[in-house]
This record gives structure tokens, sequence and C-alpha cells, in this order.
């Protein structure tokens, strides 16, 4: 399993149910990793895509104590046993954990590969996602050259687990 996440320097993800940053490049970048592919996520993380509806051209699993009565396409689960059971067909290597901050805090130990664009701002959010910096098990293994848009600089980081829990 994977993870994908844009953050700032304070670990901030989010604010009032949306994301801080709208990247047009890290856009592209979210769709072609995760295009085909399954992805998982929070009850807010859902809710908070247009429509509220599971991202097209993928397999969208939501994690939640709280599902709801309609499931709109998505598959729903309420504990790991259940994703567990849920992404066992599939290729770990397909699978992307994409929010939000609980969701982040509760897998991240479980992903191989942390796909992190790192936007240099400093903006405070109410949802952040852990510091993978500060966890001897996460190396970051690629930095790509700096970018920017609109005023923001950012570049794309690739960490890898050296020692991924397994369900």
């Amino acid at each position: 399993m994977n993870l994908i996440v844009c953050v700032n320097n304070r670990m901030s993800i989010g604010k009032q149910g949306g994301l801080i940053y709208s990247i047009p490049e890290d856009m592209r970048f979210f769709r072609q990793m995760t295009a085909g592919k399954t992805v998982v996520m929070g009850r807010a993380t859902l809710e908070s895509l247009p429509g509220g509806k599971p991202l097209k051209n993928r397999k969208n699993i939501v994690l939640s104590h709280n599902p709801p009565k309609e499931q709109n396409g998505a598959v729903y689960c309420s504990d790991l046993s259940e994703l567990s059971e849920a992404i066992k067909e599939d290729n770990t290597d397909d699978v992307f954990v994409i929010g939000g901050g609980m969701l982040y805090r509760l897998l991240y130990p479980y992903c191989k590969t942390a796909y992190v664009t790192v936007v240099d701002d400093d903006l405070e959010g109410d949802a952040h996602f852990p510091d993978l910096t500060a966890d001897d098990n996460w190396k970051e293994t690629y930095t790509s050259e700096e970018k920017e848009h609109e005023g923001l600089r950012y570049v794309f980081k690739t960490f890898v687990n050296s020692d991924p829990i397994s369900f």
C-alpha cells in the first residue's frame, strides 16, 4: 500500500473540509498515480470530492465507522479487518491512501511508499499529515527540482518505509 498527499511546512493538508492548495501539476500527478488503481479514504474525504461522489476510473474504498445509507459506488469498510479483505485481490502497489488526516495517521505505518508534494508555505490548516522525517522507518529517496505555481514553491518527494506493517 502507498499514500499520496500534498502538505506544507506545518504538515497541514486541509482546512474546513477542503484541500489547502490546488496546484495543477500536483493534481495531474495525483491523477496519473491513482488512475486505474484503488484509493482508500475516509468519509469526510469522500464528501469533499466533487458532488461527494467516488473518483472515476478507480476502485474507491471508504474506511468509516459511519457508512452512509447510499453507497454511491464506493466500497465501505468499518475497520482494518474489512479494509484488508477489500484490498486482498489488489496488487499492493496499486493501493493508495488519499486522506484525510485521521486516515493518514492510522494507515501510514502500513504503507510502503509515500508520494508527498511539499509546498513551501506556513498556512495553518485543521487537518494534518504525520511528519515522516520524524519516523526512523521512513527515508526520503527522491526530491524533484523546485517548481512554482502562482507564487507557491513546491517539490515532489518520495519516501520509502523500511518496515511497513502487514495486514
